[in-house]
């Protein structure tokens, strides 16, 4: 291989890793756009597009830059592996009303540093090739870096590093081939450039190193301004950010940053959710639970002797293995998920209903808010399809369907969507504490409205000793005053007309 190769190879490689960590660092900003402002659709929208048009801004500038364009190529690869480092951390650290304007500047400013150094490598490189072949080759590096970072978040930094060691690993990258890349081709510089560009190398190192060994207290310190009470557990999985909070011996869990449930006031939620239903359906020897990985609705279901089998499919493995085996949890389920009688699956909900041929007496949905696109999915009417095909004949199902104060709107939607299924409806309500009024819709495929009713008011809840419910709370679960906002022009939620989750999102939760 002749010299001029080598050098030509040393840039291309430079520019392949260059595409990788610019891909990731989307993927990053992206997925804390999602988490810290919301609508993951649109942040992943805006914020590749925003980048992709920096970096077009970039290759412009770059028309600027006519001397010591390796000089200026390193320094925009060291610039680079610092922004890349420590953009989770900057937007931790800066979390509050001005979250928003940060994450996007940052992602201006890494597209434009991308945008300049394809056209300097380039330009670099004409010397040792052909126009056609150069313009070929130097793209192709950074589109195939492109796949391999994308790849890398996906399978590798996302399920195992989570956001806080994802921008560090590829930080390090850029660094290291920045590194590799001046000692191969320092004597192209002066040896004023070279010092400057050594005291370069030394400070960002540094930098990176010192963030590499308090990323996490820097996190955690983040996360805590997030929340009111003392975070005592957190973790970042491949599908959410776990994190539970302790005050006064009462715990609360959240999910990407919604409470899910406390230990203060979770049986007025999981009561209602379990008792109503399980009363209503003709039998109850098979159970299905979509969700409900806290092990709470399970529980509940136990305390049903003719139960013979509880099915539990939720997404996460981390949430079912705190529901079995974190201490808080066990005692608030009462080891309810180590139970012979349950059965736990890790899967999609949606994709579980379409493979299994299993029929259930009783389905519990106790998945998340539909406060986006993924979620979305779970509250549609080819959703409610798959339910009403895997119930038997005198089956029900409930939902949660949220808060018909808070989001009123998404709350009949989900009424309405059911019941284009085929399924009969009976929205239930109760107020509780920590979480305001709340409700849920139960779906029969053979009992009318009012037959629900009459089987919900007839259930002697004060025989099965519950610690809110009993037969007036029971009887009261069905009353609803008037609808807090116009409902009549509420449409149906389906998989190609999403429009739940932004009823969910345009509700009153600035009162919450």
């Amino acid at each position: 291989m002749t010299n001029n190769q080598q050098k030509s190879n040393v840039l291309k490689i430079a520019l392949f890793a260059t595409g990788i960590s610019g891909i990731v660092a989307e993927c990053i900003l992206s997925t804390l756009a999602s988490y810290f402002i919301g609508d993951a659709v649109v942040q992943f929208a805006l914020i590749v597009s925003t980048m992709l048009f920096s970096m077009g801004l970039g290759s412009r500038l770059s028309k600027q830059i006519d001397k010591n364009l390796l000089l200026n190529f390193i320094y925009l690869e060291l610039v680079l592996s610092f922004l890349v480092s420590f953009c989770a951390l900057f937007i931790y650290v800066s979390y509050g009303r001005f979250t928003p304007i940060f994450i996007y500047f940052l992602s201006v400013v890494v597209g434009l540093l991308i945008g300049l150094e394809i056209p300097i490598v380039t330009r670099l490189n004409e010397e040792f090739e052909e126009l056609k072949v150069n313009v070929a080759s130097i793209l192709e590096k950074d589109y195939y870096g492109s796949l391999v970072g994308g790849l890398f978040f996906a399978f590798v930094g996302m399920p195992y590093l989570g956001l806080t060691y994802t921008p560090f690993v590829l930080g390090l990258l850029n660094f290291s081939v920045a590194l590799w890349m001046f000692l191969q081709l320092k004597n192209a510089l002066s040896k004023m450039q070279r010092r400057h560009i050594e005291f370069g190398f030394l400070i960002i190192g540094f930098s990176i190193l010192a963030g590499l060994i308090f990323a996490q207290p820097i996190v955690k310190y983040g996360d805590q301004k997030k929340y009111r009470d003392k975070i005592v557990y957190q973790e970042q999985t491949k599908y959410q950010k776990i994190v539970l909070t302790e005050r006064k011996g009462d715990y609360s869990l959240f999910i990407n940053g919604n409470l899910q449930l406390s230990s203060f006031d979770e049986y007025m939620y999981h009561e209602p959710l379990v008792h109503s239903v399980l009363n209503v359906s003709e039998n109850r020897k098979s159970i299905l639970i979509l969700g409900g990985g806290d092990g709470c609705a399970v529980r509940e279901v136990l305390k049903y002797n003719d139960v013979e089998h509880i099915e539990l499919v939720d997404l996460d493995p981390a949430m079912t293995k705190l529901g079995r085996t974190n201490n808080m949890f066990i005692s608030m389920n009462d080891n309810a998920l180590n139970n012979d009688k349950v059965e736990i699956k890790i899967g999609d909900a949606f994709q579980f209903l379409e493979h299994t041929k299993q029929l259930y007496d009783v389905i519990i949905i106790d998945l998340p808010d539909p406060n986006n696109i993924d979620l979305n999915k779970l509250y549609t009417k080819e959703f409610y399809y798959l339910i009403a095909n895997h119930l038997t004949h005198g089956g029900a199902v409930i939902t949660q369907a949220g808060s018909p104060y808070y989001a009123t709107k998404a709350f009949y939607c989900i009424e309405k969507t059911m019941k284009t299924s085929g399924l009969k409806t009976l929205a239930l309500q109760n107020q509780i504490l920590t979480m305001g009024q709340w409700g849920w819709i139960i779906g029969s495929k053979i009992l009318t409205q009012e037959e629900l009713k009459t089987k919900i008011n007839a259930t002697d809840f004060n025989a099965l000793n519950l610690r809110w419910l009993n037969n007036t709370g029971g009887q009261k679960l069905a009353l609803f005053g008037k609808p807090l906002s116009d409902t009549s022009n509420i449409e149906v939620n389906t998989i190609f007309h999403p429009v739940l989750y932004r009823y969910y999102r345009s509700g009153n939760w600035h009162l919450y």
